[in-house]
């Protein structure tokens, strides 16, 4: 696999940019070598600048469910463009794209569009802040919500791709009013409320965590985050960037039965533009500017290309098999790769959900961030670079979602599963 080009392009990209990259995930900081600048996509496959060929399981980190250059999506951008780029004023695309996520996700009658997760998590706490008057947020180890003060501590993914526990920079007034818990325990939680619960705003928390690897929240842990900020007064969010729309089209909260209060949404529903999305009930949502006392712009927020692009992708996932679809790719992929594991006699746990999967190099199961660090980080640096010499894009970090699409094949799935059986000769039992 010839890479000349890519390493050229990422040592000219090392001298403008921090790194050579815009987002410290993309860094290969966890899994060593240099990344590979991506000339096209189409479908489940990437082309880089090289030449080389990819099934991809990045999708964008997400938001392609539907694959690479979908041609509705495509269309759909192309005539929002056609009228103008952004206007800073209403236009109706937002009124659809709002309608679908109002219709699609029952814990939402209103919601405002912004740019990315991160604006839509920072948001979120904000109104938490603005309806409660109180400062607290508890948030979970490993949970990456966005990269605000409030929110980057204990974070997962690309800060512990870094090997960073927080970050330099971070406000500390905000740091500490910050609490954290380990993910799916339960008396972690019960004894924090017992504490502090009278001064917590909100609990954020990804209902399927993408950003320790994939690792679902247990059904109790979930009922005792609405049982607890019920009792409190607090109020519950739901960061569903990642599993809105993706492990269900109501979003993980359809899955669990668990209404939050304020719901955060990104990536499927932008369509590949950049996007975020925070809502509510009505009269949480009145708080929001110019209704209410909480402040809260973007200049392009509810941009019409990205609201064209997302609307598009939700009618599709909508009126469509979609979901059962997905659900059946994923199964088919988690169990084969289980399957090659066991026969290579090597320490492996795949967790999934609809949509989304990590493989763990572990003896036990994974169900926290605690478990995800003491997986075999080497194990998988030296599988990453065996699948891509077969032609498999993985996500290079330990820490991050697979992510399968609608337009990943059946030979797609075979084929991959077929390369890990060749990758993992090269680990060790």
């Amino acid at each position: 696999m010839r890479t000349e080009t890519s390493k050229r392009l990422h040592r000219a990209a090392a001298r403008l940019i921090p790194g050579g990259v815009n987002s410290p995930a993309r860094a290969w900081s966890a899994v060593g070598g240099n990344p590979l600048f991506i000339a096209r996509g189409y479908g489940s496959h990437i082309t880089d600048v090289d030449g080389n060929d990819y099934i991809d399981y990045v999708c964008s980190w997400g938001p392609l469910i539907l694959g690479h250059a979908h041609p509705a999506v495509l269309e759909a951008a192309a005539r929002a463009m056609e009228t103008g780029t952004s206007f800073g004023a209403p236009t109706e695309y937002e009124n659809r794209a709002a309608s679908l996520i109002v219709d699609g996700i029952e814990s939402v009658a209103m919601t405002r569009f912004v740019n990315s997760g991160t604006e839509a998590t920072m948001s979120a706490m904000r109104l938490a802040r603005a309806a409660t008057g109180r400062d607290m947020v508890l948030k979970f180890d490993g949970g990456y919500h966005g990269h605000d003060d409030a929110l980057l501590v204990r974070a997962g993914s690309g800060v512990a791709s870094q090997g960073i526990a927080d970050s330099a920079g971070i406000n500390s007034k905000l740091a500490s009013d910050t609490l954290i818990a380990p993910y799916n325990d339960v008396d972690a939680v019960e004894s924090l409320f017992a504490e502090y619960g009278r001064k917590i705003a909100c609990v954020i928390v990804e209902p399927v965590a993408g950003n320790m690897g994939v690792v679902p929240a247990n059904s109790e842990f979930i009922a005792t985050l609405r049982a607890s900020t019920s009792a409190a007064g607090a109020l519950l969010i739901f960061d569903e960037v990642i599993s809105g729309f993706r492990v269900a089209y109501g979003g993980a909260q359809s899955l669990y039965k668990a209404k939050p209060d304020i719901t955060v949404l990104g990536k499927i529903i932008g369509g590949g533009f950049p996007v975020g999305a925070y809502g509510g009930s009505a009269e949480l949502m009145s708080h929001v500017a110019p209704l209410g006392e909480m402040y809260q712009a973007g200049t392009l927020s509810g941009n019409p290309v990205a609201m064209a692009a997302g609307s598009a992708t939700l009618e599709l996932l909508r009126d469509s098999n979609a979901h059962a679809d997905l659900d059946e790719k994923t199964r088919r992929l988690a169990e084969g790769m289980e399957a090659v594991f066991r026969e290579a006699e090597v320490s492996a746990c795949v967790n999934s959900a609809c949509g989304m999967l990590t493989v763990f190099f572990a003896d036990s199961p994974v169900r926290n961030m605690a478990d995800a660090l003491s997986s075999n980080h080497i194990a998988f640096s030296r599988f990453f670079h065996a699948m891509l010499n077969q032609g498999v894009y993985l996500p290079p970090s330990p820490f991050e979602a697979w992510f399968v699409s609608l337009a990943h094949s059946d030979e797609d799935i075979e084929l991959t599963i077929a390369a890990a059986r060749d990758a993992s000769s090269s680990l060790d039992a």
